[in-house]
């Protein structure tokens, strides 16, 4: 036992050294379906997001699916819902399975969607104002489909992976086609003009995967997760990527090293570095005290990001049902607020 845990060691520590520079590149921002990028759940954005090492839940098919694994139940059943920015509208949910107590691994299901609002279409005309009114137009929208598994390999060491579906429509748009034609009267060409109707939707599959270590030091945990790995995609001619993301965090929970402390108080501490594939590394830190597994209490920090930094939030837990809320504080647009529920049994 002692054996695998070292070598678990050696493997995320060497991933971790590596990963980075083997996804190191220019920052120029040509992702698409940034979409993914949003964290929903309120529990684990009530902690700046800082929840690449935090167990036992359904919702670690969005951080690290290798967190699946700590599952204690049979079933554990989450949904999110919030407003983000420019009035965009997420439902996010999972439900995970733990059979035979887990001792076969955790299987989860994740989904994901995204109403972008009600959009106004025009097209390009020759009247005074230079448009027309395009009724009947699709509306942008998104959605995302994941099928995730966890397992514990060891009492310290746990692996997980998810793949999952994005799809992502951004309407559809009234495109003038310009061909040459032959004028069979004059028997000259001419430019002929035809209008379009082109469909912007796309979808791909993509991929999570995540390690957890345990290493036994109190309750400190080590965590590597890589998110939305993918081939690129395009709409017209220029091509992009998804959001790939390489995380690796530390949790422990602190009061371990005050003598006297009872069950009834828990403070977790935990911090994720974050790469990016498109923008600069920052950090997500993150804490949540909890008195008698009842009442939780959460604040977080994103450093060097460019829209938002702190992050709060609250929760309430009984019987096995959770009630979570968290409060962001964005710099350009509207605060935001997010509202998850929790069931597992």
């Amino acid at each position: 036992m002692k054996r695998i845990g070292l070598i678990c060691t050696i493997i995320v520590i060497v991933t971790g050294v590596l990963a980075p520079a083997a996804f190191g590149q220019a920052k120029l921002a040509q992702t698409g379906f940034n979409f993914l990028s949003v964290g929903t759940d309120a529990r684990a954005t009530g902690m700046g997001e800082a929840f690449t090492t935090i167990e036992g839940s359904s919702t670690s098919l969005f951080y690290n699916p290798a967190g699946l694994a700590g599952i204690k139940t049979f079933v554990d059943l989450s949904m999110s819902q919030m407003k983000w920015i420019a009035d965009i509208k997420y439902i996010t949910g999972a439900v995970a399975f733990a059979p035979w107590d887990g001792r076969y691994g955790v299987i989860g299901v994740s989904f994901m969607t995204i109403n972008y609002g009600t959009f106004n279409f025009t097209q390009v005309a020759a009247n005074d104002q230079g448009y027309v009114d395009v009724p009947g137009m699709p509306a942008p929208n998104a959605y995302v489909i994941g099928l995730g598994y966890g397992r514990a390999l060891s009492d310290q060491f746990s692996v997980g992976g998810q793949v999952k579906y994005a799809y992502q429509s951004l309407g559809q748009s009234v495109v003038p086609v310009y061909k040459l034609v032959a004028d069979g009267t004059t028997g000259k060409t001419r430019i002929d003009t035809t209008n379009e109707v082109r469909d912007y939707s796309i979808g791909t599959l993509a991929f999570d995967f995540g390690t957890m270590y345990k290493t036994g030091l109190k309750s400190l945990a080590f965590g590597v997760a890589i998110t939305n790995f993918s081939q690129e995609v395009k709409y017209e001619r220029e091509g992009f990527q998804l959001p790939l993301s390489f995380k690796i965090g530390l949790s422990m929970n602190m009061l371990d090293l005050v003598p006297g402390i009872g069950e009834d108080h828990s403070f977790y501490a935990s911090i994720d570095a974050i790469h990016p594939r498109s923008y600069d590394e920052f950090l997500n830190i993150g804490g949540e005290y909890a008195f008698a597994k009842t009442i939780f209490l959460r604040v977080g920090y994103i450093t060097n990001h460019p829209d938002y930094d702190l992050t709060a939030g609250i929760g309430v837990q009984k019987a096995g049902i959770s009630i979570d809320y968290s409060y962001m504080p964005h710099k350009i647009f509207n605060n935001v607020q997010r509202i998850s529920v929790k069931f597992a049994m």
